[in-house]
């Protein structure tokens, strides 16, 4: 993205690895539930690639919000010192620390208090909130030297209350899925209203330019990463499609840069719409049609 968004949109390359972190993240909403399908109709489970494209998925979704959060920090301000790159990595430690003791917390406060199901979603709502909320203040206390991912805390609460307590994770999983099938309807025609129809027009063909360089990158990443692993050249190549569509991490922070103010939040959210609007049905659609060809049955 540095690469290329620059020459295609006189941005800075600040701007562009804003842009890239926006686009980069794997869509959990179509990738999941191909997953999923596979698993249960037994494709590629006898080397655990579905297992493995999530879990890498949801690194790597982790990954592209801190630094999202970083670079948004960073082209807000102005300013950049050693501090900043140093709290990407503190950010990442002290925000799964911080999601794992709360976490512990609520399991212990769990099993001690017997209280209804939609309480406890609200009551780990509320700490959500809350965490993201004040990520920032926290940082100042030890004067920026030390960043604390508020979103990566929430997720390792997630993982923890998995890790802990199963039956009550999967409770609370059709708890949130509930609650995702409205607020992802919201999401998307709030980004939808938010996109300058004009400039979306006037960026179309190079954004789409941009969009497939950037996919052969990332395809480019994942045939690399996979080098040392036992897949034969088909199951990477399916690797390589899965990880192509983009939808909802796009949708949550691509309108982010915009409601900033920041110069470049235009085409950040053009971009990242219309990486939704290409990649999820196409790659939605490559994993239909690919799968049982290039994956192995069970």
């Amino acid at each position: 993205m540095i690469l290329i968004a620059p020459k295609l949109f006189d941005i800075s390359l600040l701007d562009a690895a804003l842009m890239g972190s926006v686009v980069a993240a794997v869509s959990p909403a179509v990738l999941v539930p191909k997953m999923l399908k596979l698993i249960d109709e037994k494709y590629g489970t006898n080397k655990s690639i579905p297992q493995l494209l999530m879990a890498g998925a949801s690194v790597d979704d982790i990954f592209v919000i801190v630094l999202f959060t970083s670079f948004t920090s960073l082209v807000n301000g102005g300013n950049i010192s050693y501090l900043d790159f140093v709290k990407i990595p503190t950010s990442i430690i002290f925000g799964l620390l911080l999601g794992i003791i709360i976490g512990f917390i609520l399991s212990k406060f769990f099993t001690k208090f017997h209280i209804r199901d939609s309480a406890k979603v609200v009551i780990i709502l509320s700490i959500s909130f809350i965490l993201v909320s004040i990520e920032t203040s926290i940082s100042n206390l030890f004067g920026g030297v030390i960043g604390i991912s508020g979103l990566l805390a929430v997720m390792s609460i997630g993982a923890y209350l998995k890790k802990s307590k199963e039956e009550l994770s999967k409770r609370f999983s059709l708890k949130y899925s509930k609650l995702w099938g409205a607020a992802e309807i919201i999401l998307f025609v709030l980004v939808g209203a938010a996109v300058n129809i004009n400039y979306a027009f006037n960026a179309g063909v190079l954004g789409i330019v941009l969009i497939f360089a950037v996919l052969i990158f990332r395809m480019l990443g994942v045939l690399v990463s996979l080098i040392k692993t036992k897949l034969n050249k088909k199951e990477r190549i399916f690797s390589m499609i899965a990880y192509c569509p983009k939808a909802t991490v796009q949708a949550a922070i691509g309108s982010i840069p915009l409601s900033l103010g920041l110069a470049s939040g235009e085409i950040i959210l053009v971009i990242a719409v219309l990486a939704i609007l290409i990649t999820a049905p196409l790659g939605a659609f490559a994993i239909e049609a690919s799968y049982k060809k290039l994956l192995e049955h069970e």
